[in-house]
């Protein structure tokens, strides 16, 4: 078999590609390889019972004009916006996220705290190097209080590694910054004020997050299934394909882990297998539950810092969609993340996480657990360590020069979210095309689905 453009990975980074390939009426031949016998990678949803559960919450933050309206239009009639209820548990309260802006509720004792440290930054600024360490910076940019009470404690929880060796270029938009008059009105008052780019988030109303991968899959006829890639040889450009054989290429788009295409593909310089062996990750052990009382809660996630928990954060599904649980039901994600390669008991775990959001008060003791379901992401975080960009660079580059793009938050080896993941796929097929610099009008997805 032989094909222009080979795609592995039927995830929404590879289905994008694909879909765009299409729409600009290429003429290219395309093939995209999925292992799973569903579309959707971990953009996908699984049923458990009468439940639906996704890999972990999966919500639609859209801000670009053109992801807004692929995505629109692909949901079209299927589609929920939603006002953000997010919070932070600790001290034995709820307040808002984020935490460095809404401090009000806490403990006096904690409030000042944090906004000595905070006021201390004002009149006195840490100075920061160029490349300054996360931790350097949380200090400079919340003071000694913020950064002890939740930066810290939540991020090493998270990332599970020392903050002195993460970089700040995974922040972007995830973590907000206010202003000091925010900080200060903020620990004052409830203010309701939304910040960060998740303030409003859209999900499907019918099919969980599924729906939208199943989407964009009915206009990619060149998808197969149960298609697992098992090695590529980038000389010959050859791909082997589990139940399709092998598949002659002339580019190929890696979406799956860059880490284990490197591992499975080859030949590579021994500057690349070096650049492998730094890459830094750590894997998501996401509990689903299903929960006998409709209206556990009516937020959508809390993000819990202290050590006491063993989760980071927890959040109900079924306040994203009704369709997700069955009447008179609720459900529930629990995140806990893992260094790759950490022996976990699952059955343990359940036990010290269900017991944890009964001592947060999320849960009741009378709560019947009516159904669970682990669904484990390896690398769900990739770790932005010194090393992470120097090796991905050099990664990116060896395959770029033998006709790879390696794209979405796993092929990129990124932190992202869903949108980007789909833009991921359109750059990619316009860089095929040899249209690097075209300018899209925001209209054109609703038409070309039309």
């Amino acid at each position: 078999m032989k094909v222009d453009v080979l795609v592995i990975g039927g995830g929404l980074a590879g289905l994008s590609t694909a879909y765009h390939l299409r729409r600009e009426r290429s003429g290219l031949s395309v093939l995209v390889a999925e292992k799973a016998e569903k579309p959707g990678g971990r953009a996908g949803t699984e049923r458990k019972g009468d439940f639906l559960f996704d890999h972990t919450g999966h919500l639609l933050h859209l801000h670009d004009p053109y992801g807004k309206s692929l995505v629109t239009g692909l949901l079209r009639g299927n589609l929920a916006l939603h006002e953000r209820s997010s919070w932070i548990h600790s001290d034995g309260v709820d307040t808002r996220y984020p935490f460095q802006a809404n401090t009000f509720g806490l403990p006096l004792p904690a409030v000042a705290d944090c906004l000595a440290g905070f006021a201390r930054n004002l009149y006195r600024p840490r100075p920061l190097g160029a490349a300054p360490s996360f931790a350097d910076w949380s200090r400079a940019a919340f003071g000694d209080g913020i950064s002890r009470r939740f930066m810290f404690p939540y991020n090493e929880k998270l990332w599970r590694t020392p903050l002195g060796r993460l970089t700040t270029e995974w922040q972007g938009r995830f973590l907000p910054r206010p202003k000091p008059e925010e900080v200060l009105y903020g620990a004052l008052v409830d203010q309701k004020r939304f910040f960060g780019y998740n303030a409003h988030f859209r999900y499907p109303v019918r099919g969980g997050c599924q729906a939208l991968p199943d989407a964009l899959a009915a206009r990619v006829p060149e998808l197969r299934l149960r298609a697992k890639l098992t090695h590529v040889d980038l000389a010959e450009k050859v791909a082997v394909l589990e139940g399709v054989g092998e598949v002659r290429w002339e580019r190929l788009v890696n979406t799956m882990a860059l880490k284990d295409f490197v591992d499975i593909s080859g030949p590579h310089p021994a500057a690349v297998r070096a650049a492998r062996a730094r890459l830094r990750w750590v894997d998501v052990h996401n509990l689903n539950i299903g929960v006998g009382r409709p209206a556990v809660s009516d937020k959508h996630w809390v993000y819990f810092p202290e050590a006491r928990y063993p989760f980071y954060r927890a959040g109900f599904m079924s306040n994203f969609a009704r369709d997700l649980a069955p009447r008179g039901s609720s459900s529930l994600y629990i995140e806990v993340s893992r260094r790759p390669g950490a022996r976990v008991d699952h059955a343990e775990l359940e036990r010290q996480c269900v017991d944890g959001l009964r001592r947060a008060g999320l849960l009741r003791r009378s709560d019947r657990v009516t159904e669970s379901m682990w669904i484990v992401i390896p690398a769900g975080y990739v770790v932005y360590d010194r090393d992470r960009t120097p090796a991905v660079g050099a990664i990116q580059r060896h395959l770029r020069s033998r006709g790879v793009w390696s794209i979405g938050r796993w092929g990129a080896w990124k932190y992202s979210f869903m949108e980007e993941t789909l833009l991921d796929g359109r750059r990619a097929a316009l860089e095929i095309l040899g249209r690097r610099s075209a300018e899209t009008r925001s209209d054109e997805p609703l038409r070309a689905l039309k």
